[in-house]
């Protein structure tokens, strides 16, 4: 288990820096610099890979141009085993890399290594390959630009998780600066702004968090249409802390009242007590009240309906560390699970990994067990990895029965079923939407039912039911928007928006699919993936019918999926870019969808090399 001060061991030996401009280090000092542009692309595309390529792809990625690619590429690969040093293996087809040992790559460190690790990288916040420009590859240019992107993305979650580990030690001056560079780094992010204006709460600094909410209104007004959501305002009702001696017998009566509050649907009552609780807990000496109070709040601002992730974000990385500190495995697992969620929604995968990988490998409750295994292989669905998420939900499934969460086990039901919909089993995807239906009726969680039940209506459309996919899609969306979720009500009108085009209704379905967008991401803590799965069928639509704004959609589609390494989405960005003529996109398109297990997509890429 990770503790407040361990961090991960340094290396004397060899370090690869790829952030920045890229060089070898050996024991400290500069290592072997390469005299191929292209052997440095070699090494980053074999580090950063989601599996070995075959030579054939490696060289058509960056040597196409060269009178015998193979004989390039192999000049490349000895160039790298030289630099990396005798410890090295390069070698094989597909070629396998592996590193000396005790080697530290930077980008590794950012994606999987612990924040603080990663927030001492040198080249923090740099691009990738900075100022290595590699001509006559349009594939790898397509590549490198997905690269960076992601790359950018994790750099930014590691800011803001590092200035909630800071908050969470009281250390309020760091968490500030670091707060600020993720603000500098994605201003239109409202969970950064609402981060950044709660510390200035907290510090008693009142002035500047007016000030910073002032110019993020203003900024929001300008930019999204939009006033500060739920999450900045709850923040800047945050009060400074305070050191005062309380009473502590009344605190776990007020959680009791906020849980009773929560469960009769009365979320903000709910929530005003549990803050009063934490408020009570961290003026009293009781350190397990003070994760409790924390955990219940934290629990409750995510799951509630309000834009309130950022918040329960900060209590919950609060808990995780005063359990940490008390060597309390159990309340540790719940915080990493529900903070492995809100990194599941925002796209932030690598993240959501390795916090919940650390709750299944450390063992926990098996209601806890049960949570982070659905939680992972939905991470693992939506980055397009299905034999191992299909696994992950099984288990998952199993482990729901033993710790008696019918509810549980529906949801692991409903992602199934979306993988069979997506890999085009339209039969098992029906058997596995109606059984998560079933399951929610039973138990009565009526709110649920929309997100399997939409799933359902596009399986009916895809077996060419137009008329009864319609139906079930209506309903779906009237109780969507009952209950006022914009995620449900999202994935509803998307179904519509299918059905309207299946019925000749051309104008209606692009406005049906531009609303279910607005819908989908209203709230600053909505689900990343089903935005670009919306904006996905936007583009398919827009190509389809030579809309205008196809090419804008095409891009942000690309800079979102890339971004946040949706690699089945990544890939049908590539697609639309390519039937729109970039030959970069074609080439890597064929590349990054032999990775995936979808066999819906070989018939796309042969579709589009076809004349």
């Amino acid at each position: 288990m990770d503790s407040q001060t361990s961090q991960q061991p340094r290396s004397t030996g060899l370090v690869v820096q790829l952030l920045g401009r890229p060089c070898l280090q050996v024991e400290g000092e500069g290592g072997y610099r390469f005299r191929s542009r292209k052997s440095w692309a070699v090494l980053a595309f074999l580090l950063l890979g989601e599996r070995p390529p075959t030579r054939s792809r490696l060289a058509s990625l960056l040597f196409a141009d060269a009178d015998d690619p193979l004989r390039a590429l192999r000049w490349s690969l000895a160039e790298i085993r030289r630099g990396l040093g005798p410890g090295a293996v390069l070698d094989g087809d597909p070629v396998h890399l592996t590193l000396p040992p005790g080697a530290i790559v930077d980008v590794d460190v950012l994606v999987h290594g612990h924040w603080r690790e990663a927030v001492d990288l040198p080249g923090l916040g740099e691009d990738l390959l900075d100022g290595l420009g590699v001509q006559n590859a349009a594939a790898f240019e397509s590549w490198l630009l997905s690269a960076r992107r992601r790359l950018a993305t994790a750099t930014e979650s590691i800011l803001h998780e590092a200035a909630l580990g800071h908050l969470a030690r009281g250390e309020l001056d760091r968490a500030r600066d670091l707060a600020l560079q993720a603000t500098v780094l994605s201003p239109l992010d409202e969970n950064h702004q609402a981060l950044l204006i709660r510390l200035y709460r907290l510090a008693g600094d009142d002035h500047a968090a007016e000030l910073q909410f002032a110019a993020w209104s203003a900024t929001a007004e300008r930019e999204l249409g939009t006033p500060p959501g739920a999450a900045v305002r709850l923040a800047m009702r945050e009060r400074r802390l305070s050191a005062d001696a309380v009473d502590v017998t009344s605190i776990q009566a007020i959680v009791e009242a906020g849980e009773a509050a929560v469960a009769a649907g009365a979320v903000s009552a709910g929530v005003r007590s549990f803050e009063t609780a934490v408020r009570l807990a961290d003026r009293s000496d009781a350190p397990r009240l003070r994760v409790e109070t924390r955990l219940v709040l934290g629990q409750a601002l995510i799951h509630s309906l309000g834009g309130l992730d950022e918040e329960g974000v900060a209590n919950l990385t609060e808990a995780e560390g005063i359990a940490l500190g008390n060597g309390d495995a159990e309340p540790v697992a719940r915080a990493r699970t529900e903070l492995g969620y809100v990194d599941f929604l925002r796209a932030r995968y690598d993240r959501a990994e390795r916090r919940l990988g650390q709750v299944l490998a450390q063992g926990a409750e098996p209601s806890t067990l049960a949570k982070a295994m659905t939680y992972l292989g939905s991470v693992v669905s939506d980055r397009a990895d299905y034999p191992r998420a299909t696994c992950l939900l099984h288990e998952a499934m199993e482990l729901s029965r033993t710790a008696l969460e019918p509810r549980r086990e529906a949801y692991c039901l409903s992602m199934l079923g979306r993988i069979s919909l997506l890999r085009g089993d339209l039969a098992e995807a029906a058997v596995q939407l109606r059984a998560a239906m079933e399951l929610a009726e039973r138990t009565h969680w009526l709110s649920f039912l929309p997100w399997p039940q939409a799933f359902l209506g596009q399986v009916r459309l895809h077996q060419g039911d137009v008329h009864g996919a319609a139906a079930t899609l209506e309903q779906s969306f009237a109780r969507a928007c009952q209950i006022g979720d914009p995620c449900w009500e999202g994935i509803s009108a998307h179904g519509l928006a299918l059905v309207a085009e299946a019925a000749g209704d051309i104008d209606g379905a692009f406005t049906t699919l531009l609303d279910a967008r607005a819908r989908s991401h209203r709230l600053a803590d909505s689900y990343a993936w089903l935005d670009v799965h919306i904006l996905d069928a936007v583009c398919t639509l827009g190509r389809r019918h030579a809309h205008a704004g196809t090419p804008g959609w095409v891009a942000e589609m690309r800079e979102r999926a890339s971004r946040t390494g949706m690699r089945e989405l990544n890939v049908r960005a590539l697609l639309h870019g390519a039937a729109l003529g970039d030959a970069g996109d074609a080439a890597l398109a064929g590349l990054l969808a032999d990775e995936i297990d979808n066999p819906m997509l070989p018939p796309l890429v042969t579709a589009l090399a076809e004349p």
